[in-house]
C-alpha cells in the first residue's frame, strides 16, 4: 500500500511541476512586449509580493500552477511578473521598472493582476492599453479563468 502512495504522490509531483515548467513568466516587459504584439496576444501583468503576501502566494497555489490554467495562459496571454519582494534581490532596472507599471497602472494591492494588449506607434513608442483587472478570486482556476476571458474578450 506504501509503495502505491509513494508511487501516486511522485505521479502527482511530477505532473505538477510538468505543467508548471510549461510556462514562461517574462520580467523584462520589453521582451515580453515584443512577443505580446509578435503573437497578437495580450499582456498579463501578475503584480506579486512572492515571499511575503499571502493572497499572491494563494493565487498561485490556486490557480497559476494547475493544468488548466497553464493550458489557458499558452493560449491567450503573455505572462509577465511584476514582483515586489522583501528578501528576494533585484536588479535596480527591474525594481525601477516594477514601480513604474505599478505607479502607471495605480496598483494598490496584492495580488493585482492587469489585463493590457501593446501597440507600436509609428516612432516605435510602446502604448499599453488596459483592458482590467483581477485579484484573488474564490472558487478554483475555472472560476478565474472565467473572470480572466471576460476582461480579454475587450482585446
Amino acid at each position: 500500500m506504501k509503495k502505491i502512495l509513494v508511487i501516486a504522490f511522485l505521479t502527482l509531483t511530477t505532473m505538477s511541476l510538468q505543467a508548471q515548467e510549461g510556462l514562461t513568466w517574462h520580467t523584462d516587459m520589453t521582451k515580453a512586449t515584443d512577443i505580446s504584439i509578435k503573437e497578437n496576444k495580450p499582456l498579463f501583468l501578475f503584480f506579486t509580493g512572492s515571499d511575503w503576501c499571502g493572497w499572491c502566494i494563494r493565487l498561485q497555489k490556486e490557480v497559476f500552477k494547475t493544468p488548466e490554467f497553464v493550458k489557458w495562459a499558452k493560449e491567450n496571454v503573455i505572462l509577465v511578473e511584476l514582483d515586489f519582494p522583501r528578501k528576494n534581490e533585484q536588479t535596480e532596472a527591474v525594481k525601477m521598472q516594477n514601480a513604474q507599471l505599478q505607479q502607471q497602472l495605480q496598483v494598490r494591492g496584492y495580488p493585482t493582476v492587469w489585463f493590457v494588449s501593446a501597440a507600436k506607434t509609428a516612432d516605435a513608442k510602446v502604448n499599453l492599453n488596459a483592458l482590467g483587472s483581477s485579484g484573488y478570486v474564490a472558487g478554483g482556476p475555472q472560476v478565474w479563468i472565467d473572470g480572466a476571458n471576460q476582461i480579454i474578450k475587450k482585446k
